[in-house]
C-alpha cells in the first residue's frame, strides 16, 4: 500500500492545531467556565490544573508549528519522522477517544454557536488523528 500525504494537507493540519491552541483559552472560559471551577481547588491543585492547560495549549501550538515548517521532514521515513508522527498521532487519537468515552456525559451550553463549535472542534480532532496516523503509516510502509 502506497500512501502519500500532500504537504498542503499537513500544513492545513498545522494551521488547525495552532487554531486550537489559540482558541483554547476562550473555550475554557466561555464554554466550560473553567476558571471558576479551578478557583474551587486548593492553591497547589489550581496551579497544577493551569499548568496542564498550558501544556495542552503548548503541545497543540508546537505540533502545528512543526507541521507548517517541516512537512517534508514529517514524511521522509526517518526514525525521527516515525517517532514524531507516532507521538502526534497518539496524542490526537487519545484526544478523540477521550471525547467519545467521557465527554458525552457532560453538557456544553446549548447556544447555537457553542454547538456548532463543538462539532467543528471534534471534526478538527478527527482530522488531526487521521492525518498523523496516515503519516505514521506512510513513514513505515
Amino acid at each position: 500500500m502506497n500512501i502519500n500525504i500532500p504537504n498542503w494537507l499537513i500544513v492545513l493540519g498545522g494551521i488547525g492545531q495552532i487554531f486550537t491552541a489559540l482558541i483554547y483559552p476562550y473555550i475554557r472560559h466561555q464554554v466550560f467556565d473553567w476558571y471558576n471551577d479551578v478557583k474551587k481547588l486548593k492553591p497547589l491543585n489550581q496551579e497544577i490544573a493551569k499548568t496542564y492547560g498550558r501544556y495542552i495549549q503548548g503541545l497543540n501550538f508546537s505540533f502545528g508549528l512543526i507541521a507548517i515548517v517541516l512537512p517534508n521532514d514529517l514524511k521522509n521515513g526517518s526514525r525521527l519522522a516515525i517517532a514524531i508522527t507516532a507521538l502526534i498521532a497518539a496524542y490526537w487519537v487519545g484526544k478523540v477517544a477521550t471525547q467519545i468515552a467521557y465527554y458525552p456525559m457532560y453538557q456544553i451550553p446549548q447556544k447555537l454557536h457553542f454547538k456548532i463549535g463543538s462539532y467543528f472542534m471534534n471534526t478538527l480532532f478527527v482530522f488531526f488523528a487521521t492525518v498523523y496516523t496516515l503519516l505514521v503509516l506512510q513513514n513505515i510502509l
